[in-house]
């Protein structure tokens, strides 16, 4: 009896190995290819709501000048601003007329000069009852043209001052930037209708004679020899 060979059972198992892998790897489901690898974007953080950012004419009207609700007296030609809550019609700056009044909707003509903005506020809310239930009103000074005081001569900056507060001749000095080279300090004028005042600096800085150093009155003029 013939008995194949040793290499040729190597041979013959060999084959039959290569033949099964092949069916197997034909006969299994097709696999989809991985997605590619890509890389996640750096998140930012968000940007907080940007707030609304008032208009240059829009911080005219808002920033008030520094006048005392309680005690100014509003004169003519101040800039007011009213604001009525809710109420955009009557809500709007003004300005005083040279009859010291004012006029608004519905109520008409209104007396604005002599009166504090606080009392000019309680005046409007009384007048606007009538046609809004329970306003809110609020009157503010935006800009003082009714009291001025003057500085000219040997100053910095001259002109003239308004005067929103009471003022005294040396804090009107010092707004109007100082002295020049060779003004007279020991000598300054205030000039008040037909009065003549005179004002001693190097005194009053020195801490003597204090009784100079006045209280402003609207239309004080201040000359600096």
């Amino acid at each position: 009896m013939h008995y194949p060979s040793l290499r040729l059972k190597l041979l013959v198992a060999a084959s039959l190995w290569t033949g099964l892998a092949a069916w197997t790897a034909a006969a299994a489901p097709p696999q989809k290819p991985a997605p590619p690898q890509t890389s996640k974007p750096a998140q930012t953080p968000e940007k907080p709501a940007a707030s609304p950012t008032a208009t240059a004419e829009d911080a005219k009207l808002t920033a008030a000048a520094p006048v005392d609700p309680k005690s100014y007296i509003i004169g003519a030609e101040d800039v007011i601003f009213i604001s009525v809550w809710r109420e955009p019609d009557f809500t709007r700056p003004m300005i005083v007329r040279p009859d010291g009044k004012i006029t608004m909707n519905l109520i008409g003509d209104i007396q604005a000069s002599g009166l504090t903005p606080e009392r000019l506020s309680a005046h409007i809310k009384e007048a606007l009852q009538k046609y809004i239930n329970a306003p809110d009103v609020n009157v503010s000074v935006t800009q003082v043209n009714s009291k001025k005081y003057y500085v000219n001569g040997e100053v910095n900056r001259s002109g003239p001052f308004p005067m929103p507060v009471p003022i005294r001749v040396l804090e009107a000095l010092s707004n109007a930037g100082g002295f020049k080279d060779f003004a007279n300090k020991k000598k300054i004028l205030i000039l008040r209708g037909t009065k003549r005042i005179f004002f001693n600096y190097n005194d009053v800085i020195r801490g003597k004679k204090m009784e100079q150093n006045i209280f402003l009155e609207p239309g004080d003029q201040i000359y600096v020899n």
